[in-house]
């Protein structure tokens, strides 16, 4: 039991953290001489006031935290900032139920980008920069659970903290203390944001534009400040912009730092998470465009490469924004898509899914038992970029993966059960379990997921969550073993 006063506590004080996140609507309010300044500073006080009260009423269990209470901790977080971030949403628009509002929020706190509203040319600023900020603020609190939390675990990817890791960031143990390799990775992340905001401007965006979706393009959220998302811009420039802001935040951080610290850009070439997302992105570029091209849904093969290549390398990162309705297009590109939504992103990125590292893994793992079946007597590790994985590694993988698709399974026959027909629901189910935004059908990049009913909507919600703290994280919980002392 103090040991859970202890979580509430810490609990306080990042409610008293997240009241800071306020001032940016707040200030966007200000700058442009809106009303719904209101909503906002009522939900700094609530929230400073919440989190201070919860502080000195536990203030006697404060005590350091251990490997099992970082669970609990994660998880209460996403939960109740995703609550009381709903406030500001249904202050301003008084027609949005709980339901919507949670599911609002829980986007963008989870980076999915996956929207209930309609209109959004016509909603204030501040609810945009409030919107975008949620998107930011998860795309940082990602990082810092890759590096603080999911260690603990042991399911891989940030496994490569530690002494026998593969991978370019193996010596990436950047400080001996987490809060300071998460001051580090903060720096790095600001700095890409800041200097993407600035690219977008110099392309012709509004300097409000650039810096909300220089937040989407950096956390992999969708959140547009336009209905149409990008395609409002009709800019290849800005598409281009975009795209390489995308890839570099589905890379691993700690692998940018790296890079940039020691001013060695071979550091990506000998980080296979960041080298073979390329290739498969590249390759399903070029297929894929022709694909689309040959069922004439455009002119000429330049302008299918183009819009192909944005959508394509949006969902493969798990982002979200779009430029076009891939919708319409042959079945098999955006089916493939979502599939790529799966394998694309890298541990230590803000991007969803199941993560590189895993996937070769799983390949190596594979490779090595059909080895072993021609070779009973023979040794064979498992290594990655010339770097032994720990056999603890590989079967923690073997079991994330594992759930990984029972929870897509469940979830997606849960919608099923709802009355939502077989596309709408795999699709949908997928894009929010890799936190990727739109998918299809009625969920598709033309519409919103407005359209589904309550009931569907917190299945999707739930989706988001378990795919944005990496399924484990929670499942946890709900073992007699993590309660026993």
């Amino acid at each position: 039991m103090r040991s859970l006063f202890g979580v509430v506590h810490l609990l306080g004080s990042v409610l008293a953290m997240f009241s800071v996140l306020y001032l940016l609507p707040i200030i966007t309010a200000l700058v442009f001489h809106e009303r719904a300044i209101t909503p906002f500073l009522e939900g700094a006080v609530l929230c400073l006031v919440a989190g201070l009260l919860v502080r000195a009423l536990t203030m006697r269990f404060r005590t350091d935290l251990k490997p099992r209470d970082a669970y609990l901790l994660v998880t209460l977080t996403w939960l109740v900032l995703a609550a009381i971030a709903t406030m500001p949403l249904m202050m301003l628009m008084p027609s949005l139920s709980f339901t919507h509002a949670f599911f609002e929020s829980m986007s963008g706190l989870s980076t999915t980008g996956s929207t209930v509203l309609a209109g959004l040319d016509t909603l204030p600023h501040a609810l945009h920069m409030w919107r975008a900020s949620l998107s930011w603020l998860g795309g940082m609190g990602i990082i810092v659970m890759a590096v603080a939390i999911l260690p603990l675990l042991g399911i891989g990817g940030m496994e490569m903290y530690r002494s026998e890791t593969p991978g370019a960031v193996k010596d990436a143990q950047l400080t001996p203390r987490i809060a300071q390799t998460a001051q580090l990775l903060w720096f790095v992340y600001a700095g890409l944001t800041a200097l993407c905001a600035v690219c977008l401007r110099a392309a012709g965006m509004r300097w409000f534009d650039a810096i909300c979706h220089a937040f989407a393009a950096l956390s992999l959220g969708a959140f547009s400040t336009h209905d149409a998302s990008v395609g409002y811009f009709q800019s290849p420039l800005i598409e281009l912009i975009l795209m390489v802001f995308m890839l570099i935040a589905a890379m691993n951080f700690a692998t940018h730092f790296m890079a940039l610290r020691k001013g060695e850009p071979a550091n990506y070439k000998r980080d296979p998470e960041a080298k073979w997302p390329l290739v498969w992105i590249g390759i399903s570029c070029v297929v894929v465009s022709i694909h689309v091209w040959l069922h004439n849904v455009y002119p000429d093969w330049s302008t299918s490469l183009r819009y192909v290549s944005f959508n394509l390398i949006s969902l493969a990162t798990t982002c979200g924004l779009v430029n076009a309705d891939y919708g319409h297009w042959p079945v098999f590109a955006p089916m493939w898509m979502l599939f790529l939504s799966c394998v694309c992103a890298s541990s230590g990125s803000t991007g969803g899914g199941i993560k590189v590292f895993r996937v070769l893994v799983l390949v190596k793992q594979s490779l090595r038992e059909m080895f072993a079946l021609v070779h009973p007597q023979a040794v064979a590790p498992l290594k990655i970029a010339g770097q032994l994985v720990s056999n603890r590694v590989v079967f923690s993988v073997l079991a994330f993966i594992f759930l990984y698709f029972i929870t897509s399974v469940v979830l997606t026959f849960a919608l099923l059960l709802s009355g939502l027909d077989f596309t709408s629901s795999v699709s949908a189910i997928v894009a929010s379990i890799n936190n990727a935004g739109p998918g299809l059908n009625v969920v598709g990049p033309g519409t919103t997921y407005g359209t589904l009913s309550d009931l569907q909507l917190w299945v999707c919600t739930a989706a988001m969550f378990l795919g944005r703290v990496e399924v484990f994280t929670v499942l946890i919980l709900f073992t007699p073993t993590f309660w026993r002392k």
